[in-house]
Order: structure tokens, then sequence, then C-alpha cells
């Protein structure tokens, strides 16, 4: 096994299964309790406004990938969902309410940040006792995924939320030039933060586009809630 022992691996595992899955299930499930409730009960028709990571599962996003980067000792462990089926002719209003169903994923995320900080403090009230470093430890690696994936969700982009909360609220004509990016924007999104850096630096270019576009928002927003919390 490549960058990581056996035992290590099991560890990381334990920490970052649920976490993984309540941060992915919890998304899409909220994108399609907004849409219910703007007028489009087609997620909710198939199952899919629930809490239950089985109706969310996507085979490479949410196992494979996550897997993989665990394997290899990747520094962060990030994956996806199933996408949440939404009929946006029947939101009301349209262009509003696609902004809406788009925040609701990572607003969702943000809450579960805010709701694992609270679990990480209170336990690190409590006295040493079985199981309490693996719940502190979870905890930690729950704050930091919905942190991670609430911005990347935000980047303005499509097909991610932030790109379709832009695409609602543009005038349509300009909205129409970022249709094509529905398709590719994701491929583009991964050569900027992790491709281009990798490129930079064997180049002698000292300038990482992830630290600013996502690690930096990632900590302001971890810190900024550590603040009130």
């Amino acid at each position: 096994m490549t960058g990581i022992s056996l035992e290590e691996f099991a560890y990381q595992l334990s920490v970052w299964t649920l976490p993984l899955l309540l941060a992915v299930g919890c998304h899409e499930a909220a994108h399609g309790w907004a849409a219910w409730k703007l007028g489009d009960d087609t997620a909710r028709r198939l199952g899919r406004v629930t809490l239950n990571p089985v109706r969310h599962i996507d085979p490479f996003g949410t196992l494979l990938l996550p897997g993989l980067l665990l394997v290899t000792g990747a520094p962060f462990i990030i994956g996806y969902a199933k996408p949440v089926p939404v009929a946006f002719g029947q939101l009301r209003p349209v262009r509003i309410g696609m902004a809406l169903v788009a925040l609701a994923g990572p607003a969702a995320n943000l809450a579960l940040c805010v709701i694992s900080l609270v679990v990480l403090q209170a336990v690190g009230w409590t006295p040493d006792m079985p199981g309490r470093d693996w719940l502190i430890e979870t905890a930690r690696k729950s704050v930091i995924l919905n942190a991670v994936l609430a911005v990347f969700n935000m980047l303005p982009v499509p097909p991610l939320d932030g790109g379709r909360i832009l695409t609602a609220l543009l005038p349509p004509r300009i909205a129409a030039r970022l249709a094509p990016l529905e398709r590719g924007g994701i491929v583009l999104i991964l050569l900027v933060l992790f491709v281009l850096p990798w490129l930079l630096a064997r180049a002698g270019i000292g300038f990482d586009p992830a630290d600013w576009l996502l690690w930096r928002p990632v900590g302001w927003i971890i810190e900024g809630l550590l603040a009130v919390v």
C-alpha cells in the first residue's frame, strides 16, 4: 500500500467515513428539500429528500475517490454524491428559486460545520474515556470536510453551486455564456486548483491558486465560527 500503513489506513477510514457520508448526504438532501419547498417535488418523489446516505451514494465520488485519496496519503479527503434531480422550470420564482436551491447545499455543510465544532468543544470538556480521542478526531475531520465542501461548491463556476447561483442572478444573455461550463467546468476547476500549482512549482513559481481560492477561505470560515461557537 502506497503512502500509508494498513493500521493507519483503517484508523483514517474510521474517522473519515461518517463525516463524508453525512456531508455529501446532507448537501444533496438540502438541494432536494429546497427544490420541494419551492415547487419541484422531483427529488422527494425519488426518495432523495432524506439523510439516508445510501440514497445519495455515487460509487466513484462517494467511495472510490475518497478511498484513493486516503490510500495515497493525500492531505485532504473530498468526495461527492449523486446530484439531486431538479426541474428548475417548476420552481417559483424560477431564477431566485434556482439560486436558493443551489445555496441550500453549501448552507447545509456550514450547518454541519457548526454542529461539529459544538461536538468537538463539548467532547473536549469531558473526562478521558474509551473512544474519546476517536470522537474528537472524527469531529475535527467533519469541521474541515464541511468547510472545504462549502467553499469548493461556492466557487462561481458551473456546475458547482456557486456557478449556478451566479447564472441565476446574472442577466439571461450573460448567463447563457456560462452554460457551456456545465459540462467542462469541473475539469477546469480541478486543473486550476490542483494541476496548475504543480506546474507552477515545477517552473519555480511560488503561486498556489488553491491556497487563495480554497484553503484560506476554509481557514477564515473555521476561525470565524470558532469565534462565535
